[in-house]
Formats: structure tokens, sequence, C-alpha cells
């Protein structure tokens, strides 16, 4: 799988992507992170990649020429099954989503700075927006991040234990339900015995239990 992401601050996603899972998926070969330079397709002395917004107003608009360049330039290389644009107001975020995306094989994604891009090349090219809260950052470059790392981590292979994304929150619309690993007992405060029976029938009972109590207290949104 490949996410080709367009910035004006490549700098800022160095690290996301060198370190821990995403770095071992790279290393595999089964996911490649390509990071753009929005300024590498200015076309003016200063690479500026932004303008004044019509109609006047405060902050900055990302310009449309840069961004439509560097987006025709990998098209002209490869299909995208997406082109997403990380912004406060599109779909937030689930593990639905990041389950859909993690079967697909050429994704772009768009990073936004300033004020916003210009809404053209949100209605020529992108395909998706995408949001991670109800909140605003001062780019995309960190919601993109967040992006790569929930989709990359859901791909055969990459994970050295399967399984293991299957049985994260959100997955069958339940949170994950409490985990505990040695000592049994710390400070007399101690691991249920059910987990410590080897009784793996009774062990998935519980487990699905308290997935449903934990989901119940604290996000009553998702039993719905």
């Amino acid at each position: 799988m490949r996410f080709d992401i367009i910035t004006v601050l490549p700098d800022l996603l160095t690290s996301p992507f060198a370190h821990s899972i995403l770095q071992r998926a790279q290393k595999k070969g089964i996911a490649e992170i390509v990071v753009h330079n929005l300024r590498d397709y200015a076309t003016n002395k200063q690479k500026s990649v932004d303008d004044y917004p019509y109609g006047g107003g405060s902050g900055m608009v990302m310009s449309i020429a840069p961004f439509a360049a560097c987006i025709e330039a990998l098209k002209a290389q490869r299909s995208y099954d997406d082109i997403i644009f990380m912004s406060p107001d599109g779909n937030t975020l689930n593990q639905t989503i990041a389950n859909e995306l993690s079967t697909k094989g050429n994704i772009m994604i768009l990073c936004g700075h300033y004020k916003g891009i210009d809404q053209r090349i949100r209605d020529l090219y992108v395909t998706r927006e995408i949001s991670i809260g109800d909140y605003v950052l001062s780019g995309g470059e960190l919601p993109a991040a967040v992006l790569v790392d929930a989709v990359t981590r859901l791909i055969p292979g990459v994970l050295n234990d399967e399984t293991s994304a299957l049985s994260d929150s959100f997955q069958g619309d339940l949170l994950d339900a409490p985990i505990y690993t040695r000592p049994a007992d710390w400070r007399g405060h101690k691991v249920p015995d059910v987990l410590l029976s080897g009784h793996e029938a009774k062990i998935a009972e519980w487990r699905h239990e308290e997935s449903l109590k934990r989901t119940e207290q604290r996000r009553p949104d998702l039993l719905k």
C-alpha cells in the first residue's frame, strides 16, 4: 500500500513515520509512505504557496496552482483509490473508515495549512474529506499521521500478531476489555481469576461482558 502526502511542512512528518510499527511496515515493503513538499511546485521565486482570500477576511489561503501541479504529477505516475483532504469539517475518522482504507492500494493525502485551501482543489480533485475530531489544528500534517497510523496497522503482515488489530477497541463497535500482565498480584491489586484459569471459553465470555460494560459506561452511543 502506498501513501503520498502533500504538505508545506515535510519535516513535521519525518518522526511519526520513522519509528515503531510504521517504520517496520516500510522496511518490510508492506507500506510505502512518500512525503511531497508543496513548495517544490510553486512557480514564483519565493516558493510561496498561499495568497490573500477573495472577499477579504483574516488569514491566508493555500493557492490552487501548486496543489494542482503536484496532484496532477502524481496522478500521471499511478492511479489513486482516494485523494483525501484532512479537514475539520470532513467525516470523523473511525475504525470502519480505517478498515475500509486498509484494503486500498494507493492513497493521496492533502494537508492544508494557514486558513485552508482553495475550494476548487476540494471540488476538482478530492474524493474524500476526513477529520480526526471537532477541533482545529494548525495544519493537516498531524491528522495525516494519525490516519496513516490507523490504516497501516490493519494491513496484513504489519503487526507481528495479526489477530491483535481484530480485538482493538471499536472493532465490532465495542471498546476493548481491561487487559493485564504480570505480576498477578501487585500490592494487593489482583488480576481477575478468570484470566488465570486457562479456560478459553470463560475468558472470551468475560472479555465480551467487560467490553459491553465498558462501552455502556464510556461510549453508550456505540450501542445504539
